[in-house]
């Protein structure tokens, strides 16, 4: 019954869910014709018969950057084995094909058990990894009936989201009834699933393994060559993954920093490619000059003020070209929870969050406790940051130095993840 209840509102609200995933906007990636894979219409795979097919599922652009090492070492590691990827959105997909060597595409079902079913007829899957906590009630009934083992890998829960699962607990169990192991980032998140109600045996601590991070070499030559289109002599500041809502704080503190270092230069990346162009006009609004990273190919102007980071896949780059690092998403109240401060500390640039980190909050307390991050709490104290990080070299030389140390000394989640799933 609860089920039924379950997937009734489902089809009322997946209409709307559709149409926002499939509504074309300037500067996002577009589902076109493979719509049909949404319903599980699903392409075959290419696959030597009788080889094992793990399915990973990654909702999107982070947690396919997050699992990607992973799952390269998954495919140098088992050879013989066919990998299957799925993403929700086009975003996640564009992301995905990064993977094209090792893995095959295709777009997750929706929550419903005809089009879980119609995947799993096509692709036949051996395994299923979820990446974080997606946890889709109907997806894991019929995977577990289908005798798929279900590993969620790199699981993280947040105190917010448990309280609110704990609200909802009996649909929460509909879903976590049916995984077999939880390999967590945290003791925290292990505690509060097992305070839902998943039993101890299923549950371990592996660790983030976006703490694994290696940075290509490739990434240090690209940062180099952007940040000589930038200017080599003037400060660049990046604001990474912005929402809306937090890109006027960013710009307001920008005004502020401009008053005492006229020269700075801020790179601005929305989370959103959808956004790119709302945010040019509003950087214009502020009074800023404005060039767009898709567009320049040349040295940037000296009267250049905001540089608009409006491709995907560079952020690495653009963060190797930065001399300090905000990272968004954590200025903006409950909404989002932050983003990835650990791609930012593996390059050794110096990192500022909001306080609005509660989706990183086990990382970014790992950071204090380090002294290898600066929080603050709105754009006048963002300035403030950044004016004082300048004037200071030093510190901002201590802040990396450490969060680096911090990332180093947390690694070897692949390893333990690897293990758990019998690899």
């Amino acid at each position: 019954m609860l089920r039924l209840l379950y997937t009734l509102v489902l089809t009322l609200v997946a209409p709307l869910f559709l149409y926002g995933l499939f509504k074309r906007k300037q500067g996002k990636p577009s589902v076109d014709g493979r719509w049909k894979e949404h319903f599980g219409i699903t392409p075959d795979i290419s696959r030597t018969k009788g080889q094992p097919v793990i399915w990973f599922h990654a909702v999107s652009v982070g947690e396919v950057i997050a699992v990607s090492p992973l799952v390269r070492r998954y495919a140098n590691t088992n050879p013989s084995h066919t990998i299957v990827i799925t993403t929700t959105t086009p975003t996640g997909a564009e992301q995905a094909s990064k993977l094209a060597d090792i893995a095959q595409h295709r777009y997750m079902p929706l929550d419903f058990a005809f089009a879980v079913r119609g995947f799993i007829k096509r692709v036949k899957p051996n395994k299923l990894m979820i990446v974080e906590t997606e946890l889709w009630p109907n997806t894991l009934v019929t995977v577990k009936h289908a005798s798929i083992p279900i590993t969620v890998i790199n699981a993280r829960l947040s105190e917010r989201s448990c309280q609110n699962y704990a609200k909802v607990r009996p649909f929460f169990w509909l879903a976590a009834q049916h995984i077999d192991t939880l390999c967590c980032q945290f003791a925290e998140d292990a505690e509060r699933f097992i305070r839902l109600g998943v039993d101890k045996s299923r549950v371990s601590v592996t660790g983030s393994v976006k703490f694994d991070i290696t940075v290509d070499p490739d990434i240090k030559v690209q940062g180099d060559e952007l940040r000589a289109m930038l200017g080599a002599s003037r400060l660049v500041w990046i604001a990474a993954s912005t929402h809306e809502g937090e890109d006027e704080k960013v710009l307001s503190a920008h005004q502020a920093l401009r008053k005492v270092q006229p020269d700075a230069l801020l790179v601005l990346v929305p989370r959103h490619p959808e956004r790119f162009n709302q945010v040019e006009r509003l950087s214009t609004e502020f009074g800023f000059s404005v060039e767009r990273k898709s567009l320049t190919h040349q040295p940037v102007l000296s009267s250049t003020s905001v540089f608009l980071g409006d491709t995907m896949g560079e952020m690495m780059t653009y963060l190797a070209a930065s001399d300090l690092c905000f990272m968004g998403g954590s200025l903006i109240g409950s909404k989002v929870g932050g983003h990835n401060i650990l791609e930012p500390a593996a390059l050794g640039v110096p990192c500022i969050t909001g306080s609005s980190y509660f989706n990183f909050t086990q990382v970014v307390e790992q950071m204090l406790s380090a002294n290898a991050i600066e929080v603050v709490s709105d754009e006048y104290h963002l300035a403030q940051t950044l004016e004082s990080l300048i004037q200071n070299p030093q510190r901002a030389d201590d802040l990396a130095l450490s969060a680096k140390q911090v990332v180093n000394q947390s690694q070897g989640a692949i390893n333990r993840t690897l293990e758990m799933m019998g690899s």
